[in-house]
């Protein structure tokens, strides 16, 4: 059976994650005291015992995220590696993908991501702006409607979820704008995100230099197998194209819908598995390509799990 690992982003971080794995699996463990090492904050304290409003802070769900993914990776590493052909990762995920792969160190990838998640922050401080679910079918493409809201303020399609699922990104009165035409154009709900910024928007650009500057001095190597990536959808293993396309996906839309497709469309027997907190990119996966096994790997019982599916 062919293994398509994806790596979920931003939003899947909760109280606890990662207690169990780390209780039951010395890999595990080691992975989160290489985090606190590498970070020089006891991260995983948070992790396990700490407050939801202090993890769900961009510059500590985004390492969070990356380390719950290491974690379950390091554990079935060695009975899933010869079977897997390829990996995906929703926007910070994505990075979590490339350490998978064997682009990137843990440490060094730990690393990039709070640096990344602290511009992020501070983009959001210095510019700030708002997200908003926009759920259902639309009679006017989204990109219309973000385009005629632009007239209130800056706003863009951000994430591509599954059809019929899409999140915006912009100015607070252009991402309001565009919620109000969206309902108009028949969008069953249209929810604001509790976000620190306009992710995936030209609000972040002056994020860009300092998330160049963190990539350039990341050792970032060729992956052992293709990376599905957001700005594109395009299978990607060569170091430098890795590089550029993470730049670039700070201010670009996350095509996970063209992703999942493609994956899809290039495995379509594999079994699909999301290696981090909760079932999110399982459950759009079933919603894109409803034909393909996708399941939920994040903690020891779900460990077991795949490890007896794929015995």
């Amino acid at each position: 059976m062919q293994i398509v690992l994806l790596f979920p982003g931003q939003g899947s971080q909760k109280p606890g994650m990662g207690v169990d794995i780390a209780a039951a699996h010395p890999a595990a463990a080691q992975v989160f005291r290489t985090m606190d090492a590498a970070l020089g904050v006891s991260l995983s304290e948070l992790m396990f015992a700490g407050a939801e409003d202090e993890l769900t802070r961009t510059l500590n769900a985004q390492p969070a995220l990356l380390a719950h993914g290491a974690a379950v990776w390091a554990v079935v590493k060695d009975r899933l590696a010869p079977r897997v052909v390829a990996a995906a990762g929703h926007s910070l995920g994505e990075f979590s993908a490339y350490h998978a792969a064997g682009a990137l160190g843990l440490a060094e990838a730990l690393k990039l991501v709070r640096r990344r998640g602290e511009l992020m922050y501070e983009t959001g401080t210095t510019r700030p702006g708002t997200m908003a679910a926009i759920l259902g079918d639309l009679k006017t493409p989204i990109e219309a409607v973000c385009a005629e809201a632009s007239a209130a303020g800056v706003v863009v399609p951000a994430n591509y979820n599954c059809p019929g699922q899409v999140v915006i990104s912009g100015e607070v009165a252009g991402v309001e704008k565009a919620m109000e035409l969206a309902k108009a154009a028949g969008a069953r709900r249209a929810i604001k995100l509790n976000v620190s910024g306009a992710f995936h928007s030209p609000l972040v650009e002056p994020a860009v230099p300092g998330l160049q500057k963190a990539l350039a001095m990341s050792a970032i190597g060729d992956a052992r197998f293709p990376v599905y990536a957001n700005v594109n959808g395009e299978p990607v293993t060569k170091a430098r194209e890795s590089a550029e396309l993470l730049l670039r996906q700070l201010t670009s839309p996350v095509q996970w819908t063209l992703v999942v497709s493609k994956l899809a469309a290039a495995y379509p027997g594999a079994l699909y598995v999301e290696m981090g907190p909760g079932s999110v990119l399982a459950g759009l996966v079933r919603k894109i390509a409803p034909a393909v096994q996708a399941m939920a790997c994040g903690t020891a019982a779900e460990v077991e799990q795949l490890l007896a599916k794929v015995a």
